[in-house]
């Protein structure tokens, strides 16, 4: 957007906004405290008790969810699909595997797992994309991989994404962008039908449930009209979680439950990490965006505004999973950690996109576009803020009005409140904690020395939840805050690329 343009200036008070509401609210509590102690109590309690009550209507979501998932897992979708819907060997699974430097062995890890799933793997088309700065790295695996699998699928293509493109942001959205032009030049000379491809864009690292393809093309079949439908399924974030470190498995852990309640809401649900749609709609709306950092739930975006509110998303009760940031090393694996929440924290950049677009729409019902931007606003509003002020600011008017002789019921009685509601919402953690345990997958034989060593492992699993205050923290409001006052001051972030470490 031009920056002379009346319309840059509008759009940039958008992207003030969140950032702004964050910082205003971290001085009007510090302010408020010290103005007057006992008014600082108030705001803290009300507002805790606010987050918990949050927590609480989130797991409840969460439980939903998890019940479905339980139930789907137990289906044998490849079989139920060949003998429910006669028409399943027309469609085709585009597989878009967009790369950015990782090895080899990641790389082969996905294609292992994909020829693992239970589905005719000659009913799908392999993409891996490559970038052309790293094309001594990315070639060589590229043609390694070739003449591995080349005949495992119905087709397998290579392409090489340019770099230094104008107006693009490098990264995965570009990439993606400039496969799905390379792959329409294939479908437009063979003769594709459209509606009869099914695309995913998966992470690199993404190993897909045996029973994805079957589901999801059951899903695709089933919808009544699935061209104006993505298809979201859990992203479980633990291929090498018994390798890695206790933070961030707690980290990747908290996201995927997070994701878990988002499933049960499909009203407020978009697209996250990776996920299945139309390559009708996919070609429709252009592709994806390539100049900006979250484009994995613009992509949502992109088709509901095109769409004018006919589009949505449909959640599938079944996982797909990737790798932790773990590589191996501590410090540097928790340095790794914030980034990507920092990224993905940045998809606060979708608020002025979607208010400076529903502004323009006529057709999309008013109460949906509110929906959108209320569940969007208050999700990236909370992340950043609600962590901090209930761990950390959550005690300073108590503590001044202890230094400044101020004393009230409230002030006496403030500290049993705000425990009894720190207690209240352990319960969650101790929930998710169960749970965590329960989708672990299968444990090395490396770790499996002795019956005591097994136990012990499983059982840090459980207590390792403990230090989720610390966590909500450290890798939950912090990079939040970092993303938000990026934006506010047009600062803006370029697109971190996850390392990946050997698969395991």
């Amino acid at each position: 957007m031009n920056k002379n343009h009346k319309d840059y200036y509008k759009y940039r008070i958008l992207e003030i906004l969140p950032g702004a509401l964050v910082w205003l609210t971290f001085i009007f509590a510090i302010g408020l405290s010290f103005y007057n102690p006992i008014y600082g109590v108030y705001f803290v309690i009300i507002f805790d008790t606010y987050f918990v009550l949050r927590i609480t209507y989130m797991l409840i979501w969460l439980i939903i969810s998890w019940m479905k998932y339980r139930k789907t897992i137990k289906v044998d979708w490849w079989n139920f699909l060949r003998h429910n819907h006669k028409t399943w060997d027309q469609y085709y699974h585009l597989i878009m595997l967009p790369t950015a430097g990782e090895p080899y062995e990641v790389v082969a890890n996905c294609f292992d797992k994909l020829l693992q799933t239970n589905y005719d793997h000659k009913k799908m088309i392999i993409v891996l994309g490559g970038e052309e700065r790293l094309k001594d790295h990315f070639e060589p695996i590229a043609e390694k991989i070739r003449e591995k699998y080349k005949d495992k699928f119905y087709k397998f293509i290579i392409t090489l994404h340019p770099g230094d493109l104008p107006g693009e942001v490098v990264g995965k959205g570009s990439n993606l962008y400039h496969m799905g032009h390379e792959i329409k030049k294939y479908f437009d000379a063979h003769d594709f039908d459209y509606k009869k491809i099914i695309v995913s864009a998966f992470d690199i690292d993404t190993v897909t449930h045996p029973q994805y393809f079957a589901h999801l093309t059951h899903k695709f079949i089933s919808h009544k009209n699935p061209y104006r439908a993505s298809f979201q399924p859990m992203a479980f974030y633990h291929n090498n979680t018994w390798e890695s470190d206790i933070f961030t498995r707690v980290v990747s852990n908290s996201t995927t439950f997070w994701l878990l309640t988002d499933l049960a809401r499909p009203e407020r649900l978009l697209t996250f990490s990776s996920h299945s749609m139309s390559w009708k709609a996919l070609v429709e709306i252009g592709f994806h965006q390539n100049n900006i950092v979250t484009e994995d739930s613009r992509i949502f975006l992109q088709c509901y505004i095109h769409y004018e509110g006919d589009y949505e998303v449909v959640p599938m009760h079944i996982p797909v999973s990737m790798d932790t940031v773990n590589v191996g090393k501590f410090w540097r694996s928790i340095k790794n950690q914030y980034k990507q929440m920092r990224r993905w924290a940045y998809g606060v950049e979708h608020f002025p996109y979607m208010v400076w677009h529903f502004a323009k729409s006529k057709k999309i019902p008013t109460n949906k576009k509110w929906i959108y931007i209320w569940n969007q606003t208050e999700g990236v509003y909370t992340w950043a803020t609600g962590p901090i002020l209930v761990m950390l600011m959550g005690y300073l008017p108590l503590w001044l009005a202890e230094k400044q002789g101020v004393t009230s019921a409230i002030t006496q009685n403030a500290p049993l409140i705000l425990e009894n509601l720190m207690r209240f919402g352990m319960i969650g953690i101790f929930l998710i904690s169960i749970f965590s345990v329960i989708i672990l997958p299968p444990m090395p034989e490396k770790f499996k020395s002795s019956i005591f060593n097994v136990a012990l492992r499983y059982i840090l699993m459980f207590v390792q939840w403990i230090i989720f205050p610390i966590t909500m923290i450290i890798f939950g409001s912090i990079p939040a805050v970092d993303s938000q006052t990026r934006l506010m001051l047009g600062k803006y972030l370029g697109f971190w690329v996850t390392e990946k470490g050997k698969a395991k």
